[in-house]
């Protein structure tokens, strides 16, 4: 019994942050993306400091009709939202917040599996743009197929070179094995990892398959209300997920000062600081085109996360 509430009072803990952590990364991007653009709406929506910014767009989305296209794969197309936002939520339950076993659920092949749903998570703006027959849409989920498969390669190699240094494939053995030393030499790593996170969620400037310049909106084309939301959600939530997996698998996780008590604030800060790096990305730098996405996988991604492979290596004989 006793064991029974251990794994519910988890899960409401993941349940909790998956509803609450998204929300503050998107009002957070709101606010910073004011600052630093002078947007209007989110510095004096409600008054102080635009406090309801977040509470108006999502009256906003609920007001919205809820529209199918005639010719769409109805199924597929009411389908996609739910396919992008609930991997993200099965990622969380196996990343560890905090020593002694605060995590979720512990997957002893943790590496595997974080990796393997994040990559679903995807497939949502996929079958989105295949399913809404519409010639944008299609020409988005395009873009996003080939996108996914050029990053997806990176990553993987990338979160392999920790894996080979932890001797282990558990996320919460990870951190155990970490050093501070291994910083300076997982560098590349975690820069590869991180960009081609970002990259698989379409973030700028990686977001060419959304490209409102030129595909109107990619494959959410032909969404609007709750449905939409939950593509904003799942993004938003994607972010949160891609910072914490380079919090624990690069910057030590719960690693710092009196850990066994401020574990989860070192987590916390580390995450929060790797997702304003995202946003402050977005109003950085301008979008790339489809072919330049394309070029930097493979040319300068894939290479890099291949030269970290045989430095772990190196390392791993001469040190560990």
């Amino acid at each position: 019994m006793m064991e029974f509430f251990d794994v519910a009072w988890r899960l409401l803990a993941v349940l909790v942050a998956f509803l609450t952590l998204p929300l503050l990364v998107g009002q957070t991007e709101h606010k910073v993306m004011a600052h630093m653009q002078g947007r209007v709406g989110p510095m004096y929506a409600g008054g102080f400091h635009g406090w309801a910014q977040l509470v108006a767009d999502g009256v906003k989305f609920a007001q919205k009709e809820d529209v199918v296209p005639a010719a769409a794969d109805r199924r597929v197309f009411q389908l996609a939202p739910a396919v992008a936002l609930v991997p993200y939520m099965l990622v969380l339950i196996a990343i560890p917040i905090a020593p002694n076993g605060v995590v979720g659920q512990v997957v002893d092949a943790g590496i595997f599996f974080v990796l393997a749903v994040l990559g679903v998570g995807v497939l949502g703006q996929v079958m989105g743009g295949w399913a809404s027959a519409n010639k944008y849409s299609l020409l988005g989920g395009m873009r996003t197929a080939a996108q996914l498969m050029a990053y997806e390669l990176p990553l993987l190699l990338a979160a392999a070179s920790v894996a080979m240094a932890a001797g282990t494939l558990s996320l919460p053995g990870m951190l155990e094995s970490w050093q501070w030393w291994w910083l300076p030499w997982q560098l590349i790593g975690a820069f590869v990892f991180f960009t081609a996170g970002i990259a698989e969620l379409h973030r700028p400037p990686f977001d060419a398959p959304l490209a409102p310049e030129e595909i109107i909106f990619g494959p959410l084309t032909e969404y609007g209300g709750l449905r939409f939301a939950l593509f904003m959600l799942a993004e938003y939530a994607g972010i949160v997920v891609v910072s914490a997996l380079t919090a624990v698998l690069f910057l030590g996780g719960w690693h710092g000062p009196f850990a066994d008590q401020l574990g989860w604030l070192w987590m916390l800060l580390k995450t929060a600081a790797l997702c304003f790096l995202v946003i402050w990305m977005r109003v950085a730098w301008p979008r790339l085109r489809a072919d330049q996405i394309q070029r930097f996988a493979w040319t300068c991604l894939v290479p890099l996360a291949l030269f970290q492979i045989a430095l772990t290596g190196v390392v791993k004989v001469v040190f560990l």
